[in-house]
């Protein structure tokens, strides 16, 4: 069955437009951006790349790096479609995988048609949009907004033409829509869809669409000459390595786990590198401190101090021109920038640096692309989105450590890893990439041409390494039948255990029933942009009307927490975060305390104080309001104002804060074992992992007594060892209310409740019977009020069950009579 297109003609329109666009060709601003487009390597290809897409459905588009085809391939299709008097029934959406290049590039293309955004060209992304006109028009968007529209117009009914850039990134939301326009095509015929690709692996998306045409763009780049480890240490004279090899082994021996995991990976980088060694033995290129840098397995290791020398290397031997560094992770780029002002060899008369990394406000973000007065050199610390999505066009030199910070999904110990790892082949030929734009350029690999010969040729795609709840809710909401199924089809399916852990979460959190169908709160849950659980959190949050704490938290955890820890201020700012936990024992607490505060001071000196970012805060509150709107739509608020005084009448209660937080987070418990002693703070329990630590960055990490063993926490990851995230310390009724699952039975005359993560608790028989009429009670209640949304009445008996539960949960484990906790 097919279905038709919503743009429907309109010949007056169709003339108007054409009458606009034939104007605009006199325009000089417009002729000005006309000449530099033609220099494009994209311009010479214009009219095969029309005539390809009118005569095909689906084509893949390759390009190198600087052929303009980001910019340029929408303006072809929406000119060509003007030209021959379509424009009403034209409307193009082009998806970025990053909220910054969504931005850019729309402000980019606005600029080369002469106009100002919001006209043929606009942009969305959460928190902000300039959208276009309806009609002959070009939407840049993130995947994430695609996905949106399509939850009300699953057929993509109101648009024309489907862009997908940067497809060979492989993110989850891309590889998702691929597969879902490969569904969409044959019921759309009149769609076209353009997949576009660095010269990666194009290939592989044409045989997913049934060898569907490619076109290829050549690039428009100066030569980049090449240095590697080895040439890095030869210029700069750096000695990285002042221990011998033999001495770290020593000192490892004395932790025997460690010192195998350390020898097994000392045998694997010997074996790469000694090969490479003798070879440049013989050749003689380089000096023997050189070579015996290069020995040492720690050469490997990421040297912020060897980059400062580097880029001062740079700075004062070298010709004008940008500086781009690639680092892991944002605390390399805080902890560089630091090292960077401390030198003094970067006075702000001849030297710009911008940290740049995905979650800095887009305001911040677009400072980059200013080129710099004369005599002044701009130096970008970045992470991997300095990799493909922007193109910042005056840089010469780039420093790529080789290194990118991966979160990836441990099916067997179903645990979130986040390390650094080597980049790809793929990777590193786009780091390359970006030198070379205006003139020759520079790349600077900080490892070793050895090392290089055993990257992968391209990155492992991101559903094949990351949690599926949100992918299965939209597989649900939008109808596609089993994930299972459904996540067959995609190009790389993922691990089917990955599968079933994530269906056992939604159930755990009542998103899916055991015929894995949505429940009400599912079908809520799956129109939310959050993670579930968070989405659970505010979804509870308007039901027990405390909406303006649980937002904040709810935003903290989606985007990210405001707090900063500045090097050498680790106490003091550990000092100011438990000031604002209020001394609950909670991370949870301190967001929304910092939040709520910022709120009411909105200045910069209550965030130096704190160390929080002012831009992250304010980025939180316009969250905070998105999430009220989206509650307001779906009717579980009266209105869309997050400090309504209705909507937090229970905001004061940090009890019931903490409980719906649990409830969110839900299964995710572990049990104090240690207090915090000042070597290796509070140790853990968790079921699964056994003994596990607090982060360091948590309030509770530096906690002696507990007021209750129990801790729930936002993430479990493995870095350095495995570490809680986000943590609070919850009594057992707040984990009683959280649990889903809990059963009553009677023993040696006692009664003992067990949860689902396998906690049992002794208590009263008058405990027990409270606890079972209320938890019959609350289920009945907020299936209903999943099911008709509504704000409650609370002189009503639904307000009357409410207050009794939160009651329940204000209650401490002594006041419940709870006795001892078992496993």
């Amino acid at each position: 069955m097919s279905a038709k297109s919503k743009l429907e003609r309109d010949p007056i329109s169709d003339k108007s437009l054409l009458d606009e666009y034939n104007g605009k060709l006199y325009s000089s601003d417009y002729k000005a951006m006309q000449a530099f487009r033609k220099k494009l390597p994209a311009y010479e290809k214009k009219a095969d790349i029309l005539d390809l897409i009118k005569k095909n459905q689906v084509v893949v588009i390759s390009g190198e790096t600087g052929c303009g085809k980001t910019t340029q391939v929408a303006q072809f299709i929406l000119d060509s479609e003007l030209e021959e008097r379509n424009g009403s029934i034209t409307r193009i959406i082009c998806t970025q995988p990053r909220r910054i290049s969504a931005i850019s590039v729309a402000e980019r293309v606005a600029a080369e048609r002469a106009e100002r955004l919001g006209k043929s060209v606009g942009f969305q992304i959460r928190l902000e949009k300039i959208p276009p006109r309806e009609r002959g028009s070009i939407l840049f968007c993130t995947t994430g907004m695609l996905l949106q529209f399509m939850q009300s117009d699953p057929a993509l009914k109101g648009f024309s033409h489907i862009i997908l850039d940067e497809i060979h990134e492989r993110s989850t939301e891309s590889d998702f829509i691929i597969t879902l326009l490969k569904q969409i095509i044959p019921v759309r015929p009149d769609l076209k869809v353009v997949l576009m690709s660095a010269t990666l692996n194009s290939e592989r998306f044409s045989d997913y669409y049934n060898d569907c045409p490619i076109i290829h763009i050549p690039g428009f780049t100066y030569p980049v000459e090449e240095f590697y480890l080895e040439d890095v240490l030869l210029l700069t004279g750096f000695r990285l390595i002042e221990s011998t090899f033999k001495e770290k082994e020593l000192g490892y021996r004395k932790y025997q786990k460690k010192y195998k995991q350390q020898h097994e990976k000392n045998c694997h980088f010997l074996n790469i590198i000694n090969p490479y060694i003798k070879k440049l033995v013989i050749e003689k290129k380089y000096p023997k401190f050189v070579i015996d840098q290069l020995c040492h397995p720690d050469s490997e290791n990421l040297s912020l101090e060897l980059i400062e020398d580097l880029i001062n290397h740079i700075c004062t031997t070298k010709e004008p021109g940008a500086i781009l560094v690639f680092l892991p992770g944002m605390m390399d780029i805080v902890k560089l920038n630091r090292i960077m002002l401390n030198s003094g060899r970067y006075p702000n008369s001849r030297f710009i640096i911008y940290p740049l990394h995905s979650r800095m406000p887009t305001i911040d973000q677009r400072l980059i692309f200013k080129e710099p007065p004369t005599g002044i050199r701009k130096i970008i610390i970045a992470t991997s989105i300095a990799e493909t999505s922007i193109t910042i066009e005056d840089v010469v030199y780039v420093i790529d450590c080789g290194k990118t910070k991966l979160s990836r999904f441990d099916v067997n110990k179903n645990m979130e890893t986040l390390e650094p790892e080597w980049v790809s082949m793929a990777n590193a030929k786009q780091r390359r990439g970006r030198a070379g734009r205006v003139k020759k350029g520079y790349c600077y690999h900080l490892y070793s041409r050895a090392r290089e010969m055993t990257f992968d040729d391209y990155p492992l795609p991101e559903m094949l390494r990351t949690r599926l709840e949100e992918v299965i809710l939209q597989i649900k909401i939008l109808q596609l039948g089993e994930a299972k199924q459904f996540l067959a089809s995609v190009m790389d399916p993922p691990n089917l255990k990955a599968i079933d852990l994530s269906l056992d979460l939604l159930r755990t959190l009542n998103a899916l029933d055991n015929d894995e169908h949505l429940t009400p709160l599912g079908y809520h849950l799956a129109q939310l942009p959050l993670d579930p659980r968070t989405g659970k959190m505010i979804i509870w949050a308007a039901l027990f009307s405390c909406i303006d704490p649980v937002f904040a938290i709810a935003a903290s955890l989606t985007f990210k927490d405001a707090f900063y820890c500045p090097l050498g201020k680790e106490e003091q700012a550990m000092k100011k975060k438990l000031e604002l936990s209020l001394w609950e024992f909670s991370d949870h607490i301190a967001l929304a305390e910092a939040l709520r505060r910022f709120e009411i001071n909105y200045n910069f000196g209550f965030c130096h104080e704190y160390f929080l970012s002012f831009n992250t805060l304010k980025l939180l509150s316009e969250m905070k309001r998105q999430f009220a709107q989206h509650l307001y739509e779906m009717k579980f608020l009266d209105n869309d104002n997050p400090i309504d005084e209705n909507a937090n009448r229970n905001s004061n209660n940090i009890a019931l804060i903490k409980a719906i937080v649990c409830a969110g987070l839900y299964p995710n418990i572990a049990t104090i074992k240690y207090g915090s002693d000042s070597k290796h703070g509070v140790i853990a329990w968790t079921p699964e992992d056994g003994s596990v630590k607090l982060h360091p960055s948590s309030v509770n990490n530096k906690m002696k007594d507990f007021p209750s063993p129990f801790l729930t926490y936002f993430t479990k990851q493995r870095s350095t060892a495995i570490y809680l995230h986000d943590t609070s310390c919850v009594t057992a009724p707040i984990l009683l209310f959280a649990g889903s699952n809990s059963s009553i039975r009677r023993e040696n005359g006692k009664y003992i409740i067990t949860l689902n993560t396998s906690q049992n608790f002794i208590c009263e028989p008058r405990t027990a019977k409270v606890i079972q009429d209320l938890r019959q009670a609350i289920n009945n209640l907020l299936e209903y009020k999943i099911s008709h949304p509504g704000t409650v009445n609370w002189d009503t008996q639904e307000g009357q069950i409410l207050n009794a539960l939160i009651e329940f949960v204000s209650q401490t484990d002594e006041e419940m009579g709870f006795g001892k906790l078992t496993w």
